[in-house]
């Protein structure tokens, strides 16, 4: 029962903080996203033309600024 309640709740409050974003925010998270995925799509192009790593990492940075944390886009890996 309570596991039943727990998860109920919780259920609850996932879609009162749905709710919360209006549609204009959505719609601003959605060209965030596309604006970000570009800035990766030209860091891979970037990569595939020999430009080196701290090259096409100074350029992801500068496509990203004001986008998402970190200096990396939002978006980290394993080198």
């Amino acid at each position: 029962m309570k596991k039943a309640l727990l998860i109920l709740s919780t259920a609850l409050l996932a879609s009162v903080a749905m709710a919360q974003h209006s549609d204009k925010e959505v719609q601003e998270d959605i060209q965030r996203h596309r604006a970000m995925a570009a800035a990766h799509e030209g860091a891979a192009k970037c990569l595939e033309a020999g430009k080196g790593e701290k090259v096409c990492t100074a350029e992801l940075q500068a496509a990203c600024k004001g986008l998402a944390l970190g200096k990396y886009c939002g978006m980290r890996h394993a080198h």
